[in-house]
């Protein structure tokens, strides 16, 4: 079966493993009106390529829309419900409504149209690689708003991931407002 990139919607998300700030997922129906060959997982692509993919995506997809999970809902839910909320989430917001829509990973949310996940799709499906850009440079860019507020955590430099910076600085401050209580590093501290 093929399906026309103006059919379907590509979904992921970003910030599951971070201690720290929300979890944001995108959804993006990318139409065929550009050149997407250099969409790939967000991962793989440096921070400049990023920011200029996803100017282009917002300004040439069909549609877009972001969705989120903040801390306190990432700690009652826990990370795997909060992520697939905010899949949702970003479902609900596009403006366009696809007959289909492929996930990143192994599960996908409960949607109102068919959906698929596709393991490692924000490699291989470019709408789902869209969506994994945008999804991460909107939470980089709040990760870096976060550090003007919180300075001592250096937000800015690893985004909320648990590097030895970022434990040292919770061993040392204890936990913001923006940590995630639920996550072993951070309810240690909590102690």
């Amino acid at each position: 079966m093929q399906v026309h990139l103006d059919e379907y919607a590509g979904i992921d998300e970003v910030g599951r493993g971070p201690l720290a700030g929300p979890v944001i997922a995108a959804a993006v129906i990318l139409g065929s009106t550009a050149d997407w060959s250099q969409i790939t997982d967000s991962k793989a692509l440096a921070e400049k390529q990023r920011e200029q993919l996803a100017r282009q995506i917002k300004q040439h997809a069909i549609a877009w829309s972001l969705g989120r999970c903040e801390c306190h809902e990432i700690d009652r839910l826990n990370i795997f419900n909060a992520s697939l909320l905010a899949m949702q989430r970003a479902f609900e917001a596009l403006q366009a409504r696809p007959e289909l829509v492929l996930v990143d990973g192994k599960y996908s949310p409960e949607l109102s149209v068919k959906s698929f996940a596709v393991i490692k799709g924000d490699r291989h499906v470019p709408a789902i690689g869209a969506a994994s850009i945008i999804a991460k440079v909107e939470r980089d860019q709040e990760m870096v708003a976060l550090d003007s507020v919180y300075p001592e955590y250096g937000f800015a430099q690893h985004k909320g991931y648990p590097t030895p910076a970022h434990l040292s600085a919770l061993q040392h401050y204890g936990a913001c407002q923006q940590h995630r209580r639920s996550f072993k590093p951070v309810a240690k501290v909590l102690i």
